[in-house]
């Protein structure tokens, strides 16, 4: 079952959200009004510098990462209960570094309740974590920046935010070296958002150009402090951008993983892929949104990849094999990773190594 059947046959196809009436209050609400720290004086600002020491690459030189997504949470449902049992597992197996959670963490009120149950397993483990929002997480009873400063003081939180741009869960982390001198790797998070508020363009929000430029600035403003060379680095957000849908449809592309659907991605295309590409720091992005997706395709130099629903049956929901998680593994110092996905019972599937599985003979790898 895709998004759109789940939507049909639950009697929620265009819900009064979908149809722009909470993306509206949402767009009134969640957009900053203060103007703050963009581009290099992003990098200036508290909340930043209260991050930039938290993560760092192992004394091997590895850093692992697991994504959660999707899941969904709907207090005193049994089935989200599921959802719990396989981050416990994932987390218990793969022992990482930091956790992401990409959006629709919550799925109905008390939304508190559902933030608390989602983010239990990574807490109790003493696990640093962020997340960027979805579409579903501010249709409860708290907006977007209630959700964020209700999360911000929890153990461990790291999810940060840019006062004066679109949106409230955009942010940088860098991943330090093994030694803690300097700043290695680069996690972005952008605030994807939710709905169109715009007729013409009825469907899901994009990310706004004042976020694209802040990414630019910043970006521009980390390669020149690491002498003019592009750090290495992922980015995470809820909702794809369209060059996933132009990725997956072109027979050229070496698509890994499970398509069961199109890319619920926006109508209008804003740039951030071009951005991205022309910064020359991140490597790949990894979203959610589409839960029965878990695949990830090269297009034009940059990977473009799923997260694993980690749900339980509160929503559409059958990607064979059930719920996991996608892991990744960075190396330290080298513009590559790995990553896989494990499911219920340690299964791992999927696995690939970026960019090495994806030079086609005659390619020139990009990353060096």
């Amino acid at each position: 079952m895709n998004r759109k059947e789940f939507l049909r046959t639950s009697g929620l196809l265009l819900p009064v959200s979908f149809l722009g009436i909470s993306g509206t209050k949402a767009a009134g609400k969640e957009t900053a009004t203060v103007t703050g720290a963009t581009g290099a004086s992003y990098l200036d600002s508290p909340l930043y510098k209260a991050h930039a020491g938290k993560l760092k690459f192992r004394a091997d030189g590895t850093f692992k990462i697991v994504q959660f997504t999707d899941i969904h949470w709907v207090p005193g449902n049994p089935t989200s209960e599921e959802a719990a049992e396989r981050m416990n597992e994932v987390l218990d197996a793969e022992k990482p570094d930091f956790v992401i959670y990409t959006g629709d963490i919550v799925f109905a009120k008390p939304a508190a309740e559902g933030f608390r149950k989602a983010f239990e397993p990574v807490i109790s483990r003493n696990i640093p974590f962020a997340a960027t929002l979805g579409n579903h997480d501010d249709e409860h009873d708290m907006t977007r920046r209630e959700i964020y400063t209700f999360i911000s003081e929890m153990p461990g939180n790291l999810t940060g935010t840019v006062e004066g741009i679109t949106g409230v869960t955009n942010f940088i982390l860098p991943v330090n070296s093994s030694d803690g001198s300097k700043e290695a790797f680069l996690l972005y998070g952008f605030d994807s958002l939710a709905y169109s508020v715009k007729e013409e363009t009825k469907g899901y929000d994009w990310i706004k150009p004042d976020q694209i430029d802040w990414y630019r600035k910043s970006s521009a403003a980390l390669t020149a402090k690491n002498g003019g060379k592009p750090l290495p680095a992922l980015a995470f957000f809820h909702i794809p951008v369209p060059e996933y849908n132009q990725a997956a449809s072109d027979e050229n592309t070496l698509l890994i993983g499970v398509r069961k659907e199109k890319a619920c991605a926006p109508f209008v295309n804003s740039g951030l892929f071009t951005a991205m590409l022309e910064a020359g720091d991140v490597m790949g992005t990894f979203v959610g949104h589409d839960h029965v997706n878990d695949y990830v395709a090269k297009w034009k130099g940059l990977l473009l990849g799923y997260g694993r629903f980690t749900g339980g049956k509160t929503v559409y929901h059958d990607v064979p094999g059930g719920n996991g998680a996608r892991v990744f593994e960075l190396m330290e110092g080298k513009r590559s990773f790995k990553s896989w996905i494990r499911l219920k019972d340690n299964k791992v599937i999927s696995s690939i190594h970026y960019p090495a599985d994806f030079v086609k003979g005659g390619d020139t790898n990009p990353f060096g």
